[in-house]
Formats: C-alpha cells, sequence, structure tokens
C-alpha cells in the first residue's frame, strides 16, 4: 500500500519530510539535505534513550509499555516461546529504539523493509560489526515481521553505539505484509490521548 494512505500519527506529521514526503524519523541521520533512512544517528539515539523519547516522532513516551518493529530472526523466536508457553526474553542488544504503539504501527507499515517479506535493503551499514552485519544492501527481510509491546526498555550508551534491550513483552501482533496492522493503526489513533500506548 501506498505510505500516503496510511493514517499518520500526529506527532509524526510534525517531521521533516524527505523529497518523496515520507517523514524522517528522530533517529535517522542527514547527509546534506538527504536522510540516510537505513542508519541511526548515535547522539540522536542517545538523546532518545536518556530522555525517553520515541525514536520515530521524537515526543515523550509516558511510563509504561513501549513498541518496537521487529525482524523475521526476533519474531519468530517471539512466536515459538509464547506457543510453548514460555516467558519471553531477549538479552541480545539491539541498536533499534522505542516508540509508541501508534508511532510503531505505522512505522511498521510505510518502512519497505519492515513492510513485507521481499522488500530489500537499500543501504549496507557504513561500519558493520556484530549487531550490523545484517544491514547489507540487497538483503530482504524474510518470513513474519511484528509489532512488539514491552513493558520497558533498557540501555547502555557507548562511545559508538546506543545498545538497548527490551523486557516484559507485553503485546505480539506478528505480519507477513503491515498492512494487516492498518485497523488496529486506526483503532490507536481514535483511542483518547490518555488510553493510548496500552496493550490491546
Amino acid at each position: 500500500m501506498r505510505f500516503d494512505s496510511v493514517p499518520m500519527p500526529t506527532s509524526v506529521q510534525l517531521r521533516p519530510r524527505d523529497v518523496r514526503g515520507y517523514p524522517v524519523p528522530a533517529i535517522t541521520p542527514w547527509e546534506g539535505d538527504e536522510p540516510r533512512f537505513a542508519l541511526t544517528d548515535y547522539a540522536r539515539s542517545a538523546e532518545c534513550a536518556r530522555m525517553r523519547l520515541c525514536s520515530v516522532c521524537n515526543t515523550l513516551m509516558p511510563r509504561g509499555p513501549v513498541w518496537r518493529v521487529v525482524g523475521a530472526a526476533e519474531s519468530a523466536a517471539i512466536g515459538e516461546a509464547l506457543a510453548a508457553g514460555r516467558p519471553y526474553r531477549n538479552l541480545a542488544p539491539t541498536l533499534e529504539g522505542p516508540g509508541h504503539r501508534a508511532c510503531m504501527l505505522y512505522a511498521s507499515m510505510v518502512c519497505p523493509y519492515l513492510a513485507r517479506p521481499n522488500a530489500r535493503r537499500g543501504t549496507t551499514a557504513v561500519q558493520p560489526d556484530e549487531l550490523t552485519a545484517h544491514v547489507v544492501r540487497g538483503a530482504a527481510r524474510g518470513g513474519l515481521g511484528a509489532v512488539v509491546g514491552f513493558g520497558d526498555y533498557e540501555f547502555a550508551v557507548t562511545g559508538t553505539q546506543v545498545l538497548f534491550r527490551f523486557v516484559d513483552l507485553v503485546e505480539f501482533r506478528p505480519h507477513d505484509t503491515a498492512e494487516t496492522h492498518l485497523d488496529e493503526l486506526r483503532a490507536e489513533l481514535a483511542r483518547p490521548e490518555r488510553e493510548r500506548n496500552q496493550p490491546r
């Protein structure tokens, strides 16, 4: 589906846009007038982590659950744990920060790589390491992605990276194509502000 047909959270509407009209997430670095969507700005990510700001819209996340979009490997691990009746806890850090529920539902649909299993990455990580080795131009998401809610997040700011871990799984919404979240995004945006960011 076209990104401009996806309902946009109000806070995302205020974000800068690229030449196509895509809103640029808070943690996306710029090179001149061009956003580098596949990369993460270290300073912005650190600020969002420390100040509890959404990595998409750059506004405060209330105390309580946070959300992120996960790829095929983590989605499969969560699904397997839930099917077996086991708690899920991933101790491996990630560079991907949290956000509001509506922002992550929105991001899952408008980011081509997150939205479809056959979409391909357009950029390779600048300095690949164990956390970014999968960020290779042409790599497909594959498998099911998911929008996942967690009770909270932990973070560490190192000299070169901002590392996140997520604790206490509260919501798991897997998708093959993310347009399956469209009705849920509409419902989330229709909820009163005080009721948002709660698992459904």
